[in-house]
């Protein structure tokens, strides 16, 4: 970690600075220039979880880490990618083939989940997605069948024997959904639930974390960091896009180039979800083909029987026959694009 002090900053400033530092366990270096004073702090930065204890000094003007503050997920802890297991032969991450999960935004009735499946792994996907409980802004709209949409995802997996990733939206259903889950979502509203990451992070499942919609991708890796800090390190991050100023044309912004971000800072799994990211079904195939090719582990994507009359979602939901011809192309473009992140 660096110190940069302000040009006309005082040896008493420059002497505060270096024992606030050693007090906070670090070794402090200055180094003087002509113009400015810099102090080289060494030690484990990890420990200094707030900035703002040096920044607010007198005559500071800025400080810089150099270690990233997620070290757990950090590749300067563990280089190699991290292959996370769902189910045994399924796994995701590293040179793993992709992995598509697939459903509607929210289970709305036995029979209609249980098609949706058989569609959904027919066409390669390996996963069901399906909400049991749905986090809605409105106080009046579907929020879910809740125990009862358990209960039919659990009959979807026993027929099809895909498994199922669902949302966990509040700590107290954990036992029942760890019950049905193979994979337990988070999602961007609930990104910075400390309580919530906390318990997760006592489970041995998997846990998709979905980029909260206008979290910094330092916030996104540090909710990762809070789930292993507490032992779970099944972590699959989730872009799903973020809140912008225009909300005209798309439902968020999808931003794609945290494919490669992502997969430069932590040797976590990611995956992209292109039906949130842009909330129109027209906008879902250019997407999920781009993610494919910027070197997405995974999909995640949302397919109805009947979208115009989905109780939640539609207007981002492809129908069975749109899924199947993406899927032909999802495995076109993969077959070029995956020997270029892990060429023999």
């Amino acid at each position: 970690m660096i110190v940069v002090m302000e040009t006309n900053a005082t040896l008493e400033q420059i002497n505060k600075v270096v024992s606030r530092s050693e007090d906070l366990g670090f070794k402090a270096i200055i180094n003087k220039g002509e113009i400015q004073t810099v102090i080289a702090l060494i030690g484990d930065e990890t420990n200094l979880s707030n900035t703002d204890l040096l920044a607010e000094l007198g005559g500071v003007m800025k400080v810089e880490r150099i270690q990233v503050p997620f070290r757990l997920a950090s590749r300067t802890t563990q280089y190699a990618d991290s292959v996370i297991e769902i189910l045994p032969g399924l796994k995701i991450g590293g040179a793993e083939d992709l992995v598509v999960m697939a459903g509607p935004c929210s289970v709305e009735s036995e029979e209609g989940i249980i098609l949706t499946a058989k569609a959904a792994k027919a066409n390669g996907a390996k996963v069901l997605r399906g909400g049991a409980y749905k986090p809605r802004t409105a106080p009046r709209t579907f929020e879910g069948l809740g125990e009862l949409g358990l209960k039919f995802l659990q009959q979807a997996k026993d027929e099809t024997g895909l498994a199922i990733v669902t949302e966990i939206m509040d700590i107290r259903d954990l036992d029942l959904v760890y019950k049905t889950a193979d994979i337990l979502q988070v999602g961007a509203r609930n990104m910075q639930n400390f309580s919530m990451l906390n318990e997760l992070g006592k489970i041995d499942k998997p846990i998709l974390l979905k980029r909260g919609m206008a979290s910094t991708v330092d916030e996104w890796l540090l909710a990762a960091e809070r789930i292993m800090h507490h032992g779970n390190n099944k972590v699959i991050l989730c872009e799903r896009g973020i809140r912008s100023f225009d909300g005209k044309y798309t439902r968020n912004v999808l931003d794609l180039a945290m494919v490669p971000v992502v997969r430069h800072l932590t040797h976590l799994p990611i995956i992209v979800d292109p039906s949130h990211g842009t909330g129109k079904t027209a906008w879902v195939r250019s997407m999920a083909l781009a993610s494919v090719a910027a070197g997405t582990h995974g999909l995640i994507i949302e397919i109805h029987p009947d979208p115009e009359n989905a109780l939640s979602d539609g207007p981002q939901s492809l129908k069975f026959e749109q899924f199947e011809s993406l899927m032909k192309e999802i495995n076109k473009v993969y077959a070029v694009t995956k020997p270029l992140y892990y060429p023999n």
